[in-house]
């Protein structure tokens, strides 16, 4: 049995628990720049040349301001052009090396984001049914865009920038005090206060990120549930409830980024307080340096523009250290993802199966849904290409049976076999490539009608394709279409009919060619046209495979080979439709209440 849901990253026996945002974390994203390396080290190099740079022209201008105003009435004017010269070269040098890195820098998060991305959707389509069903889309595609784009930064440019700004805050602490070091100590009593708020308030600036991501997730949940059956929402007039519920999120997403907002814009006004009046002291008391001659004008005009440099360093890293924090929140969740493991797992030592017979046993199979048991003891043995129609009551366990077969689901007792073999010894991959299945809700992607087909199997050529077409009744109403086969049938199918999506659902199971055929419900929502269409493609398609169909058509289950009829997750009769009959029981009940009564409305129908 399978426990019930818990929040994504919860550990096993602890639902709910949170989860801690180790910041090996961060370690963990940047192996992901490991391709990237040889661009992200030409990055950082010129992201340090830059740096090394700045670091030059304080000195220049104050070489400048020396050259001005200690040789007063001097016409020589060389070193004044010179120093000038020499500065406008550092200032061209530097633009150039910060271009680079830039765009340097940015090639390197655009490709990890890429990579990242790709990483995540690949990982979320080895999981199980179980985990989709108990996670929000909404709340998994949040994690897959915005939370990944958020630690774009720190794998490109925040990283660098550390590296920059460990280099230009060294380097000017040294030039401080080569240049005044009275002037140092004054400059340097408040950087350990300005570093300590920084990481104090750095803390819980990240713990506010991830309930900001957290809250916009949920909110992007409630969204995507309104979108995706807006016909239910206005077919019940529940607009404004879906606003409510929608608000209601947006407001939470708002009030946690109001928090945050405070508390980076107090981390921002503490540190724009302390270095300014830092620098403000640092006038003070150097321009009492010059009036008594130990200090020349030049050299305080140096040492102001190392000062603001370390101010300005100390703020930026205080910047980078907050979004080290946010990016931090954000690869948890990420990671939380990356780190779910799928409840159905592979096998260690695969069973070979390429091309199956098609026999299913159903060995003393026991399921059920967390506490709820679904299928008890059941036991039943479908000879290869044998029409299987399974009739019972709602709940009886039709569709839960048919979902063990592609392993969609595990038998928590007993054994599914496939050609004799347990299904757990092959791999997923070759175990559905043996399934075919045609629901009654009709899944079509948001591309042409080929693209849809090809589903199937994508290297079929231009002549499979319409052969499948052909045998599903699709060829003749897509060739009417403007585009034909490249035809966009908009999102879910929704440009097309319901006969036309079953159809071309069935020219996808014709186009794969499966030896173990499931129809579930596949004509139960057409009209009678689209239904004579649908039954005669399904009729083709069965031909030579094993096939279990659940159905209220009448036409259908008769003309199976095999009738199951399941009650309260047990087989309660088992013969075909004519032996069924005679025996009475559940079967005749149905038949009686459900089936001749049909039979009836077409006859006044005709």
């Amino acid at each position: 049995m399978f426990s019930r849901p818990r929040p994504l990253g919860a550990p096993a026996g602890r639902a709910g628990a949170s989860v801690p945002r180790d910041p090996r974390q961060l370690a963990r994203l940047l192996a992901y720049a490991r391709p990237y390396r040889p661009l992200f080290v030409l990055g950082v190099l010129a992201t340090l040349l830059s740096s090394g740079l700045n670091l030059v022209f304080p000195k220049l201008f104050g070489g400048l301001v020396d050259a001005s105003f200690l040789r007063l009435g001097s016409a020589d004017t060389g070193p004044l052009d010179r120093t000038v010269l020499l500065l406008l070269g550092v200032f061209a040098l530097s633009a150039c090396f910060g271009a680079a890195q830039s765009y340097l820098l940015a090639r390197v998060g655009a490709g990890v984001v890429a990579d990242l991305r790709r990483a995540v959707f690949s990982h979320l389509l080895t999981l199980s049914p179980r985990f989709f069903g108990e996670h929000k889309t909404g709340d998994l595609t949040s994690r897959l865009t915005a939370d990944v784009g958020t630690v774009q930064g720190v794998t490109s440019t925040a990283l660098a920038q550390l590296a920059a700004q460990a280099v230009t805050l060294v380097g000017a602490l040294v030039l401080l005090v080569t240049t005044s070091a009275r002037l140092s100590l004054l400059t340097l009593v408040i950087i350990p206060l300005v570093i300590g708020t920084a990481v104090t308030i750095g803390r819980r600036i990240r713990v506010v990120s991830r309930s900001v991501q957290d809250a916009v997730a949920q909110a992007n949940a409630s969204a995507e549930e309104a979108i995706s059956g807006v016909r239910v929402v206005q077919g019940f007039t529940a607009e404004d409830a879906e606003r409510a519920r929608y608000g209601r999120g947006v407001h939470a997403s708002f009030v946690a980024a109001l928090h945050r907002a405070r508390l980076q814009a107090f981390m921002s006004g503490i540190m724009s307080f302390l270095t300014f009046s830092s620098l403000a002291l640092v006038l003070w008391y150097g321009g009492r340096l010059v009036m008594a001659g130990q200090l020349s004008p030049g050299n305080l005009v140096t040492f102001l523009f190392y000062a603001l440099q370390v101010g300005g360093t100390v703020a930026q890293l205080t910047g980078v250290v907050n979004q080290f924090q946010e990016a931090l929140g954000a690869s948890s969740r990420i990671f939380e993802l990356l780190d779910e493991r799928s409840d159905l797992p592979e096998p260690t030592a695969p069973a070979p199966l390429t091309r199956a017979e098609g026999r299913v046993t159903f060995r003393d199979v026991s399921f059920g849904y967390g506490d709820a048991g679904v299928l008890r003891g059941l036991s039943l043995d479908v000879p290869a290409g044998q029409v299987v129609a399974l009739v019972g009551p709602s709940g009886a366990g039709k569709t839960t049976l048919v979902s063990l077969i592609p392993r969609f689901w595990d038998v928590s007792g007993g054994a599914l076999l496939i050609d004799g073999q347990d299904v757990r010894a092959y791999t997923l991959s070759d175990l559905r490539a043996q399934v075919g299945l045609v629901p009654q809700e009709t899944l079509l992607f948001s591309g042409t009608v080929r693209e849809n087909i090809l589903y199937g199997r994508p290297d079929a050529t231009p002549a499979e394709v319409e052969d499948s077409a052909r045998a599903a009744n699709v060829h003749e109403f897509v060739t009417a279409l403007p585009a034909g086969y490249d035809t966009v049938v908009g999102e879910r199918g929704v440009k097309l009919s319901g006969g036309q999506r079953q159809r071309v659902a069935i020219a996808r199971a014709v186009l794969k060619d499966p030896r173990i055929l499931i129809l579930d419900e596949a004509t139960s929502a057409l009209d009678n046209e689209s239904e004579a269409l649908v039954q005669s493609a399904l009729e083709r398609l069965m031909q030579g495979r094993t096939t279990f169909v659940i159905a209220h058509r009448l036409s259908t289950v008769r003309n199976a080979d095999r009738i199951v009829v399941l009650d309260a997750g047990r087989i309660v009769q088992d013969g075909p439709h004519a032996q069924l009959i005679a025996a009475g029981g559940l079967y005749r009940d149905l038949y009686d209440l459900q089936f001749r009564t049909q039979q009836e409305g077409r006859a006044e129908l005709a």
